[in-house]
């Protein structure tokens, strides 16, 4: 029968499984990765004909520790969450990332119905998924599956997405506190634009890693 934890992987393989066959009949290049390091060296080898690198702030691309090793490559890194930039440096970077050569980004949810379903407070993420770079690699854990439809998605971004997004990028926003969404109007508040990739943006070379792991929020 396997242990526990051996019984609980294989169902979170079978979801990610069902995910990307949704993704390929959706039209993206989608693959399932066992593990994370699988990731990370699926977007290495991506890379290898690349000149600039774009990152979206994605804590999921960050716990693969992929920007570091491409840095040591040589790549250009264009990564607007640098520590110590003015908002002016960060937005040079932010519309640099529209025109690069591989643009990095986490999922805030993924349907098993191949269903991408992201929201920005700014838009520049979701952008540069879309259309502009020459090649789009995005990651979604396990924990960013969703078994229902767009609207589950969404809900369940903001249940377990934008509070400890929030938290952590310090905005004054009633979820940064409670947790939980109250669908407010805080000038800090992170729900903007909202997203439903349901199908491969016909000009974008996009590739889609579902991963049997926790990444992200």
């Amino acid at each position: 029968m396997g242990t526990t934890e051996d019984l609980v992987n294989w169902t979170h393989e079978q979801k990610c499984r069902r995910a990307v066959a949704s993704l390929e009949r959706n039209g993206f290049t989608a693959h399932f990765c066992a593990t994370p390091l699988a990731a990370a060296e699926y977007i290495i080898a991506g890379a290898a004909d690349t000149v600039t690198v774009g990152f979206g702030g994605s804590m999921s691309i960050v716990s693969l520790g992929v920007e570091q090793v491409l840095q040591g490559q040589g790549k250009e890194i264009l990564n607007h969450s640098c520590p110590g930039l003015s908002r002016d440096e960060k937005l040079v970077i932010m519309r640099r990332q529209l025109t690069c050569d591989l643009f990095l980004s986490g999922c805030n949810a993924l349907t098993l119905n191949g269903e991408l379903v992201n929201i920005d407070a700014t838009g520049n993420r979701v952008g540069a998924m879309i259309f502009g770079p020459r090649r789009v690699i995005v990651v979604a854990g396990r924990n960013k599956l969703v078994d229902g439809t767009p609207q589950v998605a969404i809900e369940r971004v903001k249940a377990w997405a934008t509070p400890p997004n929030s938290k952590r990028l310090n905005f004054k926003t009633p979820c940064s506190s409670t947790g939980f969404c109250s669908d407010c109007n805080s000038p800090d508040r992170l729900c903007r634009v909202t997203t439903v990739i349901d199908r491969k943006p016909r000009m974008t070379d996009f590739h889609v890693l579902v991963v049997n792991a926790e990444l992200g929020f």
